[in-house]
């Protein structure tokens, strides 16, 4: 596997819960950080939350602070996203991402998974 693969999108109630998770393939290795984006219709795709594959530093965009929390588990390539306290306004396509540590872009990209927050 050589692009990352999310899961775990769905549809839910404002306030509610959901979780995400981002099998990241092979190319985690060759990560520094791997991160979660997201599009919602008609808009620019945005950051969402950034973590280093060693240290476990993270960042968040501003909106989702409090909220969600992004953690990995480096044994199996696997990046989460917990999203609490959801809004209307987090609907999006989330996308997980990797920062290769060579260019220092984000240069892997997942297809996304589609999170609906409606009531």
């Amino acid at each position: 596997q050589v692009q990352p693969v999310e899961s775990g999108g769905g549809v839910v109630q404002p306030g509610g819960s959901l979780s995400l998770s981002c099998a990241a393939g092979e190319k985690a290795f060759t990560s520094v950080n791997m991160g979660w984006f997201r599009q919602a219709p008609g808009e620019e795709r945005e950051f969402v939350a950034s973590i280093h594959r060693l240290d476990g530093r993270s960042r968040y965009a501003d909106p989702v602070k409090g909220r969600f929390t992004i953690s990995r588990d480096n044994a199996n390539n696997t990046l989460y996203l917990q999203m609490n306290n959801l809004r209307p306004e987090d609907t999006a396509v989330y996308y997980c991402a990797l920062q290769s540590r060579w260019s220092m872009s984000w240069d892997y990209w997942g297809q996304g998974t589609q999170v609906t927050v409606s009531s």
